[in-house]
């Protein structure tokens, strides 16, 4: 059966065509599903019968199923972990504080980057996820949050997998989560974050959508980048500052880095000042995040104070910096956690 979140509205426009039913149908579906949410045909009672029959027959509402939910002994984020139509898997998350409620959400099941700190990296890169399958995880939350009439605020495209290597997918959700005819989500409240892979930051900034571009740093020099992102063989970091000032002239929004600390490792003054040099004129803000613990790594999170003063080393150069907290830590939902429980699972070809 097909999975209807991989229609594009032109697409379900032109079915509805071959249907010989009127385009104000498709209007009217869109609605249900993106608007109202609803989880099965026979809902969308303004339909006739026979064409939710007929649609109901060959195109599915759910392509993953429900295998693990987790909560945060705090509430602020609930862990999902989905099971796909071909045994993979995904994860996705809600996160939740005074002023948002926020999704996290996979663009690939696993990951093909291997950061040697993310649980994810360590069971490798299984396969990329459909625009349907990235959509509908979002549609699958927000029913979840209607249920105790909450509803999505923000989305963040930083579960599974690196979304600039499954770009046209991944560009395809992003238009349908801002659809105004649909889930309406502004695209300044949606965030796409990436490992950097430079011709697809210039791709990406052609594209004239106000999503926030985020980019994982980690290191302020290629050597040790190499030794905590094993993909950075391939990208310098010369590179995709390159790529980001072009992105800044192009598009005159600013780029988040985020840079994930490591005591010992990459949190050192001589970092923070390497880090202020290369960021120096660059529209750009820094989030700071201390290490979350995984199971596979041995690293840990410098001290608060160590934190704080990596961050005033920036603030000094004049690079605006936050100091993030993670949420989820405790259900192993945070940055760097999404592991996913691919162990057993069989690779799709």
């Amino acid at each position: 059966m097909k999975n209807f979140f991989d229609l594009q509205f032109s697409e379900l426009e032109a079915l509805l065509e071959s249907l010989s039913q009127p385009r104000f149908r498709a209007k009217q579906i869109w609605q249900a599903v993106y608007c109202n949410l609803v989880s099965s045909w026979l809902e969308i009672t303004n339909l006739p019968s026979q064409l939710r029959e007929t649609l109901q027959a060959e195109y599915s509402f759910s392509s993953f199923s429900l295998t693990e939910k987790i909560n945060a002994f705090d509430g602020s984020s609930t862990k999902f972990l989905f099971e796909l139509s071909d045994g993979n898997a995904l994860e996705a998350v809600i996160l939740r504080s005074d002023e948002r409620i926020t999704l996290c959400i996979s663009t690939q099941s696993g990951c093909p980057v291997g950061c040697v700190f993310c649980a994810t990296g360590k069971y490798g890169f299984y396969r990329n996820l459909t625009s349907g399958e990235i959509v509908e995880q979002v549609v699958a939350l927000a029913r979840l949050l209607k249920e105790t009439g909450e509803s999505v605020s923000n989305i963040v495209i930083m579960g599974m997998g690196e979304p600039m290597l499954n770009y046209d997918a991944t560009l395809a959700a992003i238009r349908r989560f801002n659809d105004p005819r649909g889930l309406n989500i502004g695209a300044r409240r949606i965030t796409i974050s990436t490992i950097g892979i430079p011709e697809k930051v210039r791709q990406f900034a052609t594209e004239n959508l106000q999503v926030n571009l985020a980019i994982s740093l980690h290191a302020p020099n290629d050597p040790l980048r190499r030794e905590l992102v094993p993909i950075a063989q391939k990208y310098m970091i010369a590179s995709i500052l390159s790529a980001c000032r072009e992105y800044v002239d192009s598009t005159h929004r600013r780029v988040t880095f985020e840079y994930v600390l490591i005591d010992g490792v990459n949190n050192l003054p001589q970092h923070a000042r390497e880090l202020s040099t290369l960021l120096k004129g660059l529209l750009c803000h820094v989030n700071l995040i201390g290490l979350n613990p995984t199971s596979h790594y041995s690293g840990r999170a410098p001290q608060k104070q160590a934190v704080r003063d990596f961050g005033k080393v920036l603030l000094d150069h004049h690079i605006p910096t936050s100091i993030r907290n993670s949420q989820g830590s405790d259900i192993q939902a945070a940055c760097g956690q999404l592991a996913g429980k691919l162990t057993g699972r069989s690779r799709s070809s």
